[in-house]
């Protein structure tokens, strides 16, 4: 308790020379392990020996169904200010990190898909956004990436037939509701089914209606592990996909000051990381599929593919 009020901004220069050098060592420090289970930086910087490509030890007769998969919620919302934006690394970044699972909210405009958040458009498009998965894959071929597509107003209606002839006889994209082996999809795409968008793998959401509205984080972080629980029991039959979030706002909640999703996946990564941690450590180790999260730092996403070693 002493070192922490010793070595609290305000208090730093009133402190001798070692103290001094001591305490800022020790913020650097603190705030250095926040950014890597947190990101809000557009920079990715991963340490010198990092490989990508993280999919290239599973076996390939593995169903897709029993790993565990980093994946980002909101993936592309990374414009429109701190209400909206839920992402700071751009889509090659988050690849390139390890994530592999996107979920991504299309509409119509015009003859276009365009990728939104709620009524802001995120400056891309469902072909822009395949055209740099298809470009990663081709230089990572033992990678496979899920892609969670979900239809919003206006004419939502259209987006899966749209979905459909702009991938007409691609070899490249999984759309099948059955469960394939990691040598199946290397190098390519799958869809996963979401609410009305009927392509790809049948997805189970662990989380309830409303369950991203926190007005308490200690809630949410019981929500959370709650859900990893469930995802962990459908994991070990192989025959379920389980998605869970990670992902929160207090906006549309009662609060009269907002926590907006950068200030709670502040709160919430470091705990997540934590969790996981905790739960790595078990014997066997759980699979929780896909754990798709706002704002995840490079240690973190990290910690997530650990689960498939």
């Amino acid at each position: 308790m002493y070192c922490f009020i010793l070595c609290y901004p305000q208090t730093i220069e009133k402190t001798a020379v070692p103290v001094k050098i001591l305490c800022i060592l020790m913020l650097l420090l603190h705030k250095s392990s926040q950014q890597e289970v947190f990101n809000d930086k557009e920079t990715l910087n991963p340490p010198a020996n990092y490989k990508i490509g993280w999919m290239e030890t599973l076996d390939d007769e593995k169903l897709i169904s029993t790993i565990t998969i980093p994946g980002t919620h909101e993936s592309m919302a990374l414009h429109g200010g701190p209400p909206v934006e839920c992402q700071s690394w751009s889509l090659e970044n988050q690849l390139k990190a390890g994530i592999q699972y996107f979920d991504l909210r299309v509409s119509l405009s015009g003859f276009e898909l365009i990728v939104m958040h709620g009524p802001i458009y995120q400056h891309t498009t469902l072909s822009g956004v395949l055209i740099t998965i298809r470009k990663f894959l081709s230089e990572f071929t033992t990678e496979t990436v899920l892609v969670g597509v979900k239809p919003i107003l206006p004419m939502k209606g259209k987006v899966q037939n749209l979905v459909e002839n702009k991938i007409k006889n691609a070899q490249d994209i999984w759309i099948e509701p059955s469960v394939p082996r990691i040598g199946e999809v290397r190098g390519k795409i799958v869809f996963v089914q979401k609410n009305s968008f009927k392509l790809g793998i049948i997805l189970s959401e662990t989380d309830k209606r409303d369950d991203y509205k926190v007005t308490n984080v200690k809630v949410k972080e019981e929500k959370i592990k709650k859900h990893l629980e469930e995802a962990a029991n459908q994991c070990r039959t192989g025959t379920a996909l389980s998605l869970s979030y990670s992902s929160s706002t207090s906006l549309g909640t009662y609060m009269l000051i907002w926590i907006l999703p950068n200030g709670l996946a502040k709160q919430i990564n470091p705990w997540l990381y934590k969790h996981l941690a905790k739960e790595f450590k078990k014997n066997p180790k759980p699979c929780f599929w896909i754990i798709a999260m706002d704002f995840p730092g490079f240690n973190l996403i990290q910690q997530v593919i650990k689960f498939n070693t």
